[in-house]
C-alpha cells in the first residue's frame, strides 16, 4: 500500500538562554514529519527532524528544501520506505543525519500503529523508569547555583555541568560547592566542555577537575584533533566521553578507526547527530567489543523525538544515567505521557499526546 508523506515546522521556545561553550541560544527550529498509508489516514506514523545550529552538519539553509524533495520521491511513489531496511540510495539521505531519524522514527511508529510506542519493553509499559543525569546549564554563578539545589532537591544522584564558558576558577569553585553537599559516593558528577579547551591546556585543566572526582568529561577538546585525543585519553586522570568527535562520521571503516586510534574511556550518542537507530546500534556494538563505554542523550529535540529516543535507549541493558533529562526545556513543548521523577525518566501511558499539527 502506497505511503504519504507530509511535514510541520515547529518553532520551539526555550524557557531560559540556553548556553554552551558555543553561545546561547533561545530557540530550535524543528520540523515533524508524518507517514501514512495511502488508505489508512487515521494511522500516522510521526518522527521529529532537529538539527542543532553549530552542530549539527544538517543545520543549513537547505534543510526544508531537502524535506520537500524527500516528501515529493515519496508521494509520488519513486521511492519505497520499509521500516527495518536501509533507505533507497534516491533519498540521497548520508549528509541529512537528523532527517535520517526522523523518517526512520515515522516508520516505527506507523509500523507499531502510530501510537507514539516504539518498542515494547519495561519503559513503554510505565513499568520501569530510565535512570538521567541531571543538567545544569551554563550561566552566571548564581544561576548555576540555583540549578544544581534544584536538582538535587529533585533526587538526581548523578548532575551534568556545562563548563567552559566561565571562568575556569569559577567554575571549580561551584564543583568545590556540589562536593561540600555530596562526595563522590552519593553524587556522580559529570562535565562536558563542548571542546573549550586547547589542546596545551587540556591536561593540566583536567588534572585540577580531577580533584573533584569527576566521573567523566565530554569533548575536551574540539572534534578533529584525533592525536591530541588520543593522547588525553591516555593519559586524562578523568575518563574522556567523545561526543561531537562522532558527528558526521557514518561508515564503518571510519569508526574503527576512530574508536581505536583515540580509544577513549566513552562515547556519547545523539541519534539525531549520528543518523538514528540503526546508526547508533553500530556505535554501541563497535564501542562494546572494544570495553568502550557508551550512553544515550537527546540533542534538545521536543518530547516527540526525546520519547523515541528514551524507548531506544531502554532496549540496552545498562545501568550508566542517559541525558534524557531535556523534556523541561521549552515554553512549548509538544505535552506527553513523559515524567520526570527521583532522577528518573517515566512513560505515563495514561497521559495523552498533544498534538504536532
Amino acid at each position: 500500500m502506497p505511503l504519504r508523506l507530509s511535514y510541520t515546522p515547529h518553532t520551539l521556545k526555550f524557557k531560559f538562554d540556553a548556553r554552551t561553550s558555543r553561545g546561547a541560544i533561545t530557540a530550535h527550529q524543528v520540523y515533524y514529519l508524518k507517514l501514512w498509508q495511502e488508505e489508512e489516514q487515521a494511522i500516522v506514523g510521526t518522527g521529529e527532524c532537529a538539527p542543532l545550529a553549530g552542530l549539527s552538519i544538517d543545520y543549513r539553509p537547505e534543510l526544508e528544501q531537502k524535506i520537500k524533495e524527500v516528501t515529493r520521491l515519496v508521494n509520488t511513489g519513486a521511492v519505497s520506505l520499509q521500516a527495518g531496511t536501509p533507505f533507497p540510495e534516491a533519498l540521497d539521505l548520508e549528509a541529512w543525519p537528523a532527517l535520517r531519524f526522523a523518517l526512520e522514527t515515522a516508520l516505527l511508529d506507523l509500523q507499531q500503529g502510530g501510537r507514539h510506542l516504539f518498542y515494547d519493553n519495561a519503559f513503554s509499559r510505565g513499568k520501569r523508569g530510565v535512570p538521567i543525569n541531571g543538567l545544569i546549564w551554563m550561566g552566571e554563578p548564581d544561576f548555576m547555583r540555583q540549578q544544581i539545589e534544584r536538582k538535587l532537591g529533585e533526587g538526581y544522584d548523578c548532575l551534568k555541568l556545562k563548563i567552559g564558558g566561565l571562568d575556569f576558577r569559577q567554575e571549580l569553585e561551584i564543583l568545590q560547592r556540589i562536593r561540600e553537599t555530596a562526595d563522590a559516593s552519593k553524587l556522580t558528577v559529570r562535565v562536558d566542555a563542548n571542546g573549550a579547551f586547547s589542546p596545551q591546556e587540556a591536561y593540566k585543566k583536567l588534572e585540577r577537575l580531577a580533584k573533584y572526582d569527576i566521573h567523566s568529561i565530554e569533548q575536551p577538546i574540539k572534534q578533529g584533533q584525533e592525536e591530541d585525543m588520543a593522547e588525553l585519553c591516555a593519559y586524562s586522570p578523568i575518563p574522556i566521553a567523545l561526543d561531537e568527535e562522532l558527528i558526521g562520521v557514518q561508515r564503518m571503516d571510519r569508526k574503527i578507526t576512530l574508536l581505536e586510534g583515540v580509544k577513549p574511556q566513552y562515547i556519547i550518542l545523539k541519534p539525531t547527530l549520528v543518523g538514528g537507530f540503526a546508526a547508533c546500534t553500530e556505535w554501541i556494538r563497535l564501542a562494546e567489543e572494544r570495553g568502550i563505554g557508551w550512553w544515550m542523550t537527546s540533542a534538545l529535540e521536543s518530547n516527540v523525538g526525546l520519547n523515541a529516543i528514551s524507548q531506544f535507549t531502554a532496549n540496552f541493558t545498562t545501568n550508566l544515567p542517559q541525558g534524557l533529562g531535556t523534556g523541561q526545556l521549552y515554553h512549548n513543548n509538544i505535552d506527553s505521557p513523559l515524567e520526570i521523577e527521583q532522577g528518573h525518566l517515566w512513560y505515563r501511558g495514561s497521559k495523552a499526546w498533544g498534538d504536532t499539527d
